[in-house]
């Protein structure tokens, strides 16, 4: 497959394309949720039982009267401890064996421009054979580099600018990760207004959810991946 840039698109389109894709797929946006927070917090309570974390850092906690210093040294205390390392190695591992329920997404928009029948399956495509190696092994390599931009804020939002496009390159155009990187800069440094824009847009009504009626953010939190497929659909072209 190959690809090419065709005019510059209006960012009125994207979103709108965005939220059509959005709005045809309610239904497999909750079920996505349910089942991502479902088994993430699963996972989050049977590490808080194991390891006690709560109880840490309501101990922590009480060191705020001392000052903020004070406070963030205990915390920096807790942080080393065996407990809380171990709990943050399951919640990592949990944030990264759920990543691929993203790519049945883009399957489904696929089948939404083909006119074919949607179903719950498809939502499970990332985790199909060789599949569910790829895109984790794509998350964990993400992940690490993100964790260590973070704390510049400025570089993490770069590296989430770059990477991008890589997971569809890599389900639609069989791109490996550096190429698809390669693929997704030259995108950026055309499209660049278009995909700041929207990638906004996008985080904004991502949590919107939450923060104005929680549940309703069951309904927004996946809106990430309609948008990532609107910009990447209009981006790109693909060709056999």
């Amino acid at each position: 497959m190959e690809n090419k840039y065709p005019q510059k698109p209006g960012i009125d389109f994207i979103l709108k394309q965005a939220f059509f894709y959005w709005n045809k797929t309610l239904i497999f946006q909750l079920i996505f949720s349910i089942m991502y927070f479902g088994i993430f917090m699963t996972v989050f309570f049977f590490c808080d039982m194991k390891y006690g974390i709560f109880g840490q850092l309501n101990e922590v906690s009480k060191y705020l009267k001392d000052g903020t210093q004070v406070y963030l040294t205990e915390l920096n205390k807790m942080a080393v401890t065996d407990g809380f390392q171990s709990f943050s190695l399951w919640m990592m591992g949990t944030a990264i064996f759920l990543y691929p329920l993203n790519v049945g997404f883009f399957q489904i928009f696929r089948k939404i421009d083909l006119g074919e029948k949607r179903e719950l399956g498809d939502l499970l495509v990332g985790y199909n054979g060789i599949n569910f190696f790829k895109y984790v092994g794509f998350y964990i390599f993400w992940y690490f580099v993100y964790r260590f931009t973070i704390p510049t804020v400025i570089l993490a939002v770069i590296w989430v600018c770059v990477t991008l496009f890589v997971t569809p390159l890599m389900f639609f155009m069989d791109k490996r990760i550096f190429e698809a990187i390669s693929l997704n800069i030259r995108a950026l440094r055309m499209f660049f207004i278009e995909i700041f824009v929207c990638a906004i847009v996008a985080v904004i009504f991502k949590y919107v959810g939450f923060a104005l009626f929680f549940v309703g953010g069951l309904l927004t939190f996946p809106f990430w991946n309609a948008m990532i497929y609107s910009l990447y659909k209009t981006i790109f072209t693909e060709k056999r």
